[in-house]
């Protein structure tokens, strides 16, 4: 059974990173796991909220129609903090001892589920030296498609760009 791949905010946002690299390879990842289900935490998801509505309301107006067509397409189901995460939580490796709580929290919600996480937080994926289940999305150059029935994804995207972000700060 293959297991469960979360993303976090980091990955999301990065399909808006000012590093045209990071943005290509975020953007592909959401464009081929399109009907793939994927998982969030709420504190991901609050995440890219917070990092949006603290922008001006042009780039708010061009971002949301993308975001919400693709959550609304994209099975990304949303998952909240357990029990067992913060049990996990206490078995990390000492090296995740220098990440943010939130950061620990993701990792514990992924190690309590056998689960995956793919990023392009440099901090998060430092740790995958140390056998934690991280990785970074497929890099490869060329464009990105959004294959959706309706044919609008593209579009949005393209007026999503508005809005560009440091995805390390996310």
């Amino acid at each position: 059974m293959p297991r469960d791949v979360y993303v976090d905010a980091s990955l999301f946002m990065g399909m808006h990173s000012k590093d045209p690299d990071v943005r290509t390879a975020c953007a592909r990842f959401f464009a081929e796991h399109l009907r793939t289900p994927v998982l969030m935490t709420y504190e991901e998801v609050g995440r890219c909220d917070d990092v949006v509505w603290g922008r001006g309301r042009e780039e708010q107006d061009a971002y949301y129609p993308f975001m919400d067509v693709l959550h609304s397409l994209m099975p990304i189901r949303r998952r909240a903090y357990t029990a067992q995460d913060r049990e996990t939580l206490a078995l990390l490796p000492s090296v995740a001892s220098d990440l943010a709580p939130r950061e620990q929290m993701l990792l514990a919600s992924v190690r309590a589920t056998g689960g995956e996480l793919v990023t392009v937080n440099p901090r998060l994926l430092a740790l995958a030296a140390h056998g934690l289940p991280v990785r970074a999305p497929r890099t490869e150059t060329g464009p990105v498609h959004f294959d959706d029935a309706q044919g609008v994804l593209d579009a949005l995207y393209e007026t999503s760009l508005a809005l560009e972000v440091d995805h390390a700060a996310v």
